[in-house]
């Protein structure tokens, strides 16, 4: 028998447990990586830097030198390598990033010196080893770069690409489908009547996904009738996970949900004591994983962004999993329903958090998630926020961590 209206916490522990990690491999090229999962851990192959260098424009010296006039041997550009040796009181005039020879230890930038047209006298005090930067400082052969699990980021790459990769391994992408339901839908490409509506909520999906670097596909709307639906169902199972907005019953009377049933359905949770999102389910079709999202726009964002987001993540080999959340000034005073968790959208700004009209916007309304950017997620013992006091918020932009931390209020 399937617990109805499980607590929050419960259904997220569940679904996440009930999540295995995708374990296909792919290799793809660097250029095309952004967001991938690693699968691997990499390993320096290059020192970084390679070789000692310039950190500025200037003149390498011997420090112990550094009081007398010295005479410029000759200028070292980039890519260039000099093969001559420094005599007593002799200096190299020396570009940003190039090759420091072994007999200098120690670069002086060009506006701390006073030319004397061959030759150069130190202006100011200076320290041994200064804008020198010495072979494998930042990173050394043998070291873990970065861990399997890790998403690439634009600035990884630059590291990536410091270490001659063009090509790397990354977990397999997932495959998502996006499945409406309802017999009122219509797609904004044909005409809806006052008794319809048009499909906003699966090309909303698909672009909140895309936006947290997975990419879906949308199936269309599940037919009207049992055999039809067990069949646009079936065709399903060939992707890793089924995303549906508009809430499935299991009573005798719905087909859509005894055309999952037919197909293997096996259910985690059906009922979350949350607001909005209690109708919300997740399960398993074979080795599909099924979300089913209430039909209301506002309400599947968010609780994808909540519940989907993290299986998604876990399920990608993403060692960050986790939702994290920023500590802000309640700028306006507020009431939830105690008894429950309740999911409330505001604006976050300056480490200020503003509830958006004042809590008491219907979970069917569409234009006040355009006037929000975090939820803040209360406990069910919460009742009354005042203003100026300090509240935990989930940016829709958040950042997600490797250990679960406490975001309720």
């Amino acid at each position: 028998m399937i617990k109805k209206y499980l607590d929050f916490e419960e259904a997220r522990r569940i679904s996440l447990e009930m999540a295995r990690i995708n374990t296909f491999k792919e290799i793809i090229s660097l250029e095309n990586s952004l967001g991938r999962v690693i699968s691997q851990d990499i390993i320096c192959q290059k020192n970084l830097p390679s070789f000692n260098n310039s950190a500025m424009d200037g003149f390498a010296i011997k420090f112990c030198e550094a009081a007398n006039t010295l005479l410029i041997k000759e200028t070292i550009f980039a890519g260039q390598t000099s093969k001559k040796k420094l005599k007593e009181n002799e200096c190299y005039k020396i570009m940003t990033g190039a090759k420091v020879p072994n007999d200098a230890d120690t670069i002086v930038p060009i506006e701390d010196v006073l030319v004397l047209g061959n030759s150069i006298k130190i202006k100011k005090e200076i320290k041994k080893g200064s804008c020198l930067r010495l072979k494998g400082e930042e990173q050394k052969v043998g070291n873990i770069l970065y861990k399997k699990g890790e998403s690439i980021t634009a600035s990884m790459v630059a590291v990536l690409a410091s270490q001659g990769m063009t090509m790397i391994k990354v977990t397999k992408a997932l495959s998502i489908a996006i499945v409406s339901t309802g017999d009122e839908i219509k797609e904004p490409w044909e005409h809806a009547s006052e008794d319809e509506i048009y499909n906003c909520n699966s090309f909303a999906l698909l672009c909140q996904l895309k936006e947290k670097g997975f990419s879906a596909t949308y199936t269309g709307v599940i037919p009207d009738n049992l055999e039809e639906s067990e069949e646009f169902i079936k065709n399903l199972k060939s992707y890793d996970v089924i995303i549906t907005s508009g809430g499935i019953s299991m009573g005798d009377a719905d087909f859509v949900g005894q055309a999952f049933l037919n197909n293997g359905l096996e259910i985690f949770f059906h009922g979350v004591n949350v607001k909005p999102g209690r109708p919300i389910m997740m399960g398993k079709l074979n080795a599909t994983y099924v979300m089913c999202l209430p039909g209301n726009p506002l309400t599947a964002m968010v609780n994808l962004h909540l519940f989907v987001l993290p299986v998604l993540y876990k399920l990608q080999g993403n060692n960050n999993i986790y939702h994290d959340y920023e500590s802000a000034v309640n700028q306006e005073a507020f009431n939830v329903k105690k008894g429950r968790v309740n999911l409330v959208l505001g604006w976050l700004e300056k480490s200020e958090f503003t509830v958006s009209q004042k809590n008491k916007y219907g979970s069917g309304m569409i234009s006040v998630l355009g006037e929000s950017n975090a939820i803040l997620v209360s406990n069910t013992s919460s009742e009354h926020f005042l203003a100026n006091n300090s509240v935990k918020v989930i940016r829709f932009s958040c950042s997600f961590l490797n250990e679960q931390i406490n975001i309720f209020n």
